[in-house]
């Protein structure tokens, strides 16, 4: 099978981790890399064996698809440039600056028949393929994810920069129009929004609590589902996912690794059942690139579509706006 030649825009943190994964990615050649800081881009090249190009467009020329990596204010420029040039596109989330700008790339996208992907990596976490083994339906969802301080990113809101991976997340399992949205946020120690909470209400009437924060002191990475007869926790730091469900005698899982945890008694006795999900382990951005590479080479729909990616813009700059109107 014909290889897809790949070319890496941006070669900052996360720029760099794509140019070195690509070499483990199936059916891909990575055949170089462009960025203005091109001290940098030698550095990474050097590290990953590849070219470095004097110019972007030098790159398109010589690739298939494009891997765009660079701050979220350049990704509509750079994104329009590659899809006229004919290339695929992945693009680290969140997709665009604004939601125009999202639908001008999925439309022009259509019109030359190419495909977008967005990096949102918690899709590939362990703990959230390990959520895909069963079905879910939740009634209520509460989500933190806390990082420590890192000038990285902050020239967005901790909305668009953290918040963004678990609205993506809970749009995915909530198959229902949002109907309603609060939110309330705070610039500590950046210029923008560095701790936020947003409560969306969905028209099935499941609602999400959902915090994002820059400035804590420790990390944590958690999403908690609850539904009827059900608690799932997830833990996107560690890669678990744990279930806790209300069963009969006769639907007690075969799973070796089940465990009963108390039982409730009743016209009908039911039993407090334990299950670790599970999932293969493995490097998420590196799955996550492979499925970019896969969707290219069968023609098919990419795991996070840019539509996807889009959707979860449109909630965070919804969230965004509302912070900033309560500020006034």
């Amino acid at each position: 099978m014909k290889k897809t030649k790949v070319g890496v825009l941006g070669t900052g943190h996360l720029g760099r981790l794509h140019t070195i994964l690509y070499d483990k990615v199936e059916n891909a050649e990575l055949i170089g890399i462009f960025d203005v800081n091109q001290n940098r881009a030698f550095e990474v090249a050097e590290e990953a064996g590849c070219t470095v190009f004097s110019d972007y467009q030098t790159m398109l020329s010589a690739v298939d698809a494009v891997n765009i990596v660079v701050p979220t204010t350049y990704h509509y420029e750079a994104a329009v440039e590659a899809l006229s040039a004919g290339k695929h596109l992945f693009i680290e989330k969140p997709i665009t600056t604004t939601i125009e700008q999202a639908q001008s790339l999925i439309a022009l996208a259509d019109e030359k028949q190419l495909l977008i992907q967005v990096g949102h990596i918690e899709r590939f976490n362990q703990a959230m393929r390990a959520l895909s083994t069963v079905k879910v339906a939740p009634k209520f969802i509460e989500s933190h994810r806390l990082s420590t301080f890192n000038p990285r990113g902050t020239d967005v809101a901790v909305v668009l920069d953290l918040m963004i991976h678990d609205i993506d997340i809970i749009l995915s399992l909530v198959d229902s129009p949002v109907q309603k949205i609060d939110a309330n946020g705070v610039a500590v120690i950046s210029t923008e929004v560095d701790i936020a909470n947003a409560r969306i209400t969905f028209e099935n009437g499941c609602v999400a609590n959902v915090t994002a924060s820059r400035i804590s002191q420790k990390q944590m990475r958690k999403m908690r589902l609850f539904e009827r007869d059900s608690y799932i926790s997830i833990d996107f730091l560690q890669g678990i996912t744990e279930r806790f469900n209300l069963v009969t005698d006769s639907d007690i899982s075969s799973d070796s690794a089940a465990m009963i945890m108390g039982t409730l008694a009743g016209e009908k006795t039911r039993h407090v059942q334990y299950q670790r999900l599970s999932a293969p382990e493995g490097n998420a951005l590196q799955m996550e690139l492979q499925t970019f590479v896969d969707a290219i080479q069968q023609n098919s729909t990419p795991k996070v579509t840019a539509l996807d990616g889009s959707r979860a813009l449109k909630i965070a700059s919804q969230i965004t706006d509302i912070i900033s109107k309560n500020q006034i």
